[in-house]
């Protein structure tokens, strides 16, 4: 774990261990191809990362959404960045707590956002750790499904333009969590 520096000031923390990243970090400041909102079922722009990507994003990006109109749990749309530093938004609606298969529809709405960027024929992506705000999701099992969907998907072996999983987590807690799941799914690095 290094810290990268811009000029005087620590930017974030970071972990790369190829195709993964991990980053500490506003995730609207990352200049990627694509980052992931994780959004809920009405595709509506709330609070937490949503409410960052509204503020930062400006309005194009929820009168896209509004026109999408809704998304079913463990699936993802994609819209345009707006002012943001990414080209496309991709709104990932992961599951609430409590409402039954969490494991797998959070597994589904990662595996969807990597099929729409490779839908985009983009090379980068950069996900939030999905649900685990208002939506309860524990950390710990945020990363390791997230995680290993990413890898599983670079373990195909089918063409693919995607090169770069990015996961940025906000807080020191969240990052630290996501590279011991890192370590255990990727000792060999």
């Amino acid at each position: 774990m290094r810290a990268d520096r811009k000029g005087d000031q620590v930017n974030a923390l970071r972990v790369v261990k190829e195709p993964i990243e991990l980053i500490m970090g506003d995730i609207t400041e990352i200049a990627a191809d694509a980052i992931v909102n994780p959004s809920n079922a009405s595709l509506v722009l709330g609070s937490g990362v949503s409410g960052a990507i509204a503020a930062k994003g400006g309005p194009s990006i929820q009168e896209q959404m509004g026109k999408i109109g809704g998304c079913p749990v463990g699936s993802a749309v994609v819209t345009g960045a707006g002012t943001l530093k990414a080209r496309h938004v991709i709104h990932a609606v992961g599951p609430q707590m409590g409402e039954g298969d969490e494991d797998n529809k959070l597994h589904n709405a990662t595996l969807a956002s990597l099929k729409k960027a490779e839908e985009l024929k983009i090379g980068s992506i950069v996900f939030p750790a999905i649900s685990t705000g208002v939506f309860g999701f524990p950390v710990e099992r945020c990363a390791a499904i997230m995680i290993s969907t990413a890898l599983d998907h670079f373990a195909t072996g089918s063409p693919r333009s995607l090169n770069r999983v990015i996961f940025c987590l906000w807080g020191k807690e969240s990052f630290e969590t996501f590279n011991k799941a890192l370590d255990w799914l990727m000792p060999q690095m």
